[in-house]
C-alpha cells in the first residue's frame, strides 16, 4: 500500500521537499553527465578517426579532475552536510530557500562547463561563475550553522574547513580559466583531493561508521577519538605542502603514516560479529584508503630510489575509484533508504554498482601498468558508467516520489 502511494504521485516538487533530494539528485545526474563527456573524449584521444571530439578551452584532463572534485562529489557532500549539520548542532532544518540556490549554481555550473568542454570559452566561464555562487551560497549557510550553535562541534568545524579549502581551490581554477599562473590548476587539484575531498570523507567516517556499526552489531563498541582525526589533518596538510614543493621523494614522510593510521583506523571500526550488507559496504569500501596510501608511498619511494616516477595515477585512482567512489555508493545508498522511509538494507542495484566499482577500480590501477594505457582508461570509464547507470536511475525515481511511509521529507 505504502509502495503504491509512494509511485502514485511522482513530481518534480519532491525534488525540494529536502536538501538531501535535491541534491543528492543533481549529483546523480552529475556522475553520469561527467563521465560520459569523459568516456566520449577518451575514445577520441585513443582512437581520434572514429570518434572526433572538439577540444576544451583548457586540457581535458585539468578539466575532468575539476568537475569530478568541484561538482560531482561536491554535490553530494553539500547535499549531506546541509542534512546533518543542524541534527549535529541540535538546530532547526533548513528550509528550501536555503538549499536550492546551491543546487541550482552546482547543477547549472556543470550543465554550462561540459557546454564549454565543447569549446565554448564563455560557456566555461559562465559554468564556473554559477559553481562558485553555489560554493558561496552553501559555505554561508553551513557557516552560519557554526556561529548560531552554542557547543563545539568537532567533526562540523573539520568539515566546514575542508570546504574553505576547496572553496579556495575552485577560486584558484577559476583564476586560471581568467588568464593567470597554470600552477593555480596544480593548486586547484591538489586542494580538491587532500584539502577537500580527503578530509571530509575521513571526518564523515569517523562520526558516522562506528556509529552506525553501534546500532546493527550487539556488543559493538565505537572508537572515534578526536585526535586520530586532528592527526590526520596534520599528516593531510603535510602531504599537501610537499605535493606543491614537487617533493615527491619525500611524500612517504606523511603517507607511511597515513597508511598506519587508517589500517589501524579500518581494524578498529571493522565489526568482529556479522553484520548487514548495507554496513559491510561502508567497511570494505573504507579498505581502499591504506590500500591508497600504500600505493602512494610505494611511488614516493621509488621516485627516491631511482629518479623515477612509476605507478602515474594509480594511487590516485585508487583514492577516486576505489575509496570514493566505493563510498558514495554505499553512503548515499544508506542516507537514501532512512530518510525515504525505506528498509535499511543494500538494494539489488546497488549491490551491482558496488561490486562493479571494486572491479572498475582495479581495472583503473592495472591500466598504469600494461601497454595502450589510453584504452584501458576509456575501458574502465565506459565500466564506470555501466556501474553507476542502473543505481542512479533508481535513486532518481526516489528522491521524485514522497516517502515510502508517508512521512514528510
Amino acid at each position: 500500500m505504502l509502495q503504491a502511494i509512494s509511485t502514485s504521485r511522482v513530481s518534480p516538487r519532491q525534488l525540494v521537499q529536502a536538501p538531501h533530494r535535491l541534491m543528492f539528485f543533481i549529483g546523480a545526474g552529475n556522475i553520469l553527465l561527467a563521465m560520459l563527456w569523459w568516456a566520449a573524449w577518451l575514445l577520441a584521444a585513443r582512437w581520434p578517426d572514429l570518434f572526433p571530439m572538439p577540444q576544451p578551452p583548457v586540457p581535458a584532463g585539468w578539466l575532468h579532475a575539476f568537475v569530478m572534485q568541484y561538482l560531482v562529489l561536491p554535490s553530494f557532500i553539500f547535499g549531506f552536510l546541509l542534512t546533518v549539520f543542524p541534527r549535529w548542532m541540535g538546530l532547526p532544518a533548513l528550509e528550501r530557500w536555503h538549499y536550492v540556490p546551491v543546487g541550482a549554481g552546482l547543477m547549472g555550473g556543470q550543465l554550462a562547463i561540459l557546454a564549454g568542454a565543447s569549446g565554448s570559452e564563455v560557456a566555461l566561464l559562465v559554468g564556473l561563475l554559477m559553481a562558485v555562487a553555489g560554493w558561496t551560497t552553501g559555505l554561508a549557510i553551513l557557516g552560519r550553522l557554526l556561529l548560531q550553535e552554542t557547543g563545539t562541534t568537532w567533526h562540523a568545524i573539520s568539515c566546514f574547513a575542508a570546504l574553505v579549502l576547496g572553496w579556495i581551490g575552485l577560486l584558484s581554477f577559476l583564476a586560471y580559466v581568467l588568464g593567470a599562473s597554470p600552477m593555480l590548476v596544480m593548486l586547484s587539484i591538489k586542494l580538491g583531493t587532500v584539502g577537500l575531498l580527503l578530509p571530509v570523507y575521513m571526518t564523515v567516517a569517523h562520526r558516522m561508521f562506528p556509529f552506525f556499526a553501534g546500532n546493527a552489531v550487539p556488543g559493538y563498541r565505537p572508537w572515534r577519538p578526536m585526535p586520530w582525526l586532528g592527526l590526520v589533518w596534520g599528516l593531510l596538510s603535510v602531504h599537501l605542502l610537499l605535493e606543491l614543493s614537487h617533493a615527491y621523494a619525500w611524500l612517504w614522510l606523511a603517507d607511511v603514516p597515513l597508511f598506519i593510521a587508517t589500517a589501524f583506523a579500518l581494524w578498529r571500526w571493522w565489526p568482529r560479529a556479522r553484520m548487514p550488507g548495507l554496513l559491510a559496504v561502508l567497511f570494505i569500501g573504507t579498505a581502499w584508503l591504506p590500500v591508497t596510501f600504500a600505493l602512494y608511498s610505494a611511488q614516493s619511494l621509488i621516485y627516491a630510489w631511482t629518479g623515477v616516477f612509476e605507478l602515474g595515477r594509480a594511487p590516485a585512482h585508487a583514492l577516486f575509484i576505489g575509496f570514493f567512489g566505493s563510498l558514495l555508493i554505499a553512503m548515499v545508498t544508506r542516507v537514501t533508504q532512512g530518510h525515504s522511509g525505506r528498509p535499511l538494507v543494500m538494494p539489488g542495484v546497488a549491490w551491482f554498482g558496488f561490486i562493479a566499482v571494486q572491479v572498475v577500480a582495479v581495472a583503473r590501477v592495472a591500466a598504469e601498468l600494461v601497454p595502450d594505457a589510453y584504452a584501458w582508461h576509456a575501458a574502465a570509464t565506459i565500466g564506470w558508467l555501466a556501474a553507476f547507470l542502473p543505481w542512479v536511475t533508481r535513486l532518481g525515481w526516489i528522491y521524485l516520489s514522497p516517502r515510502a511511509d508517508g512521512k514528510p521529507g
